[in-house]
């Protein structure tokens, strides 16, 4: 599993971006899994946090898969001959993933209304597998069909599909959502990236979306929480 290279700054920054983003769904997938089998036997309260939390990403990465099969890829295909093939593989890609969700949502139901350690281990067996398979999807993509996209896509589609993303994330998780980009940023990277919001946003962030984050980050991660 290759490391995602959102920290080259000589790439395209539509390639710069996506990894950013690509990174998140890394990271808490990752750490779900990691979190859930540290979950005592019989502590439901943790398996509600651990559940919501899951419910929150997956709507999270459904939003960011829908974006780029109904604005993207679209956008894309014209421009593309045999290149097409490695488009349409991540739409088929896409629905796996969705199917595996579908699975994981199902044992993940049944542990947080018991918390059993034999679910709980059945739970992290499952987020472990979906973990391999969305990261091999997002190499995948940032290898193959997002060099495509920063030859053919321009601008302005490129910040419509970004305008989409941002209108479906609900207001009070937006300073949520922007730290988790910026989580495991270089400090290059966060400079170029908050120096493109509305001076607002950036204001928010200083002020009170720092906070937020932390404590959305500390209350489900515990000792995992960053410094």
């Amino acid at each position: 599993m290759s490391k995602s290279n959102s920290s080259d700054l000589s790439v395209h920054p539509y390639t710069r971006e996506m990894a950013m983003i690509h990174q998140v769904f890394r990271r808490e997938s990752r750490l779900l899994a990691e979190l859930v089998q540290d979950v005592p036997a019989a502590d439901t309260a943790r398996a509600r946090v651990l559940a919501e939390h899951w419910r929150q990403y997956t709507i999270g990465l459904h939003a960011h898969h829908t974006g780029e099969d109904e604005m993207l890829w679209p956008v894309l295909l014209p421009h593309l001959d045999l290149d097409a093939e490695q488009v349409l593989a991540m739409e088929a890609q896409h629905r796996d993933l969705t199917d595996g969700i579908a699975e994981v949502q199902v044992l993940m139901d049944r542990w947080q209304a018991g918390a059993s350690a034999e679910d709980r281990d059945e739970v992290a067996e499952a987020l472990r597998r979906h973990h391999r398979h969305l990261c091999a999807h997002l190499d995948e993509e940032e290898r193959e069909v997002m060099p495509l996209v920063a030859l053919h896509v321009t601008e302005k589609d490129w910040h419509a599909v970004g305008e989409r993303g941002l209108a479906e994330t609900p207001r009070k998780r937006l300073m949520i959502a922007l730290g988790a980009i910026l989580e495991d940023c270089s400090p290059e990277e966060r400079r170029a990236f908050l120096g493109r919001l509305p001076v607002p946003a950036r204001v928010l962030w200083k002020l009170l979306g720092q906070r937020q984050y932390h404590r959305e980050t500390a209350r489900i991660r515990g000792r995992r929480t960053p410094v």
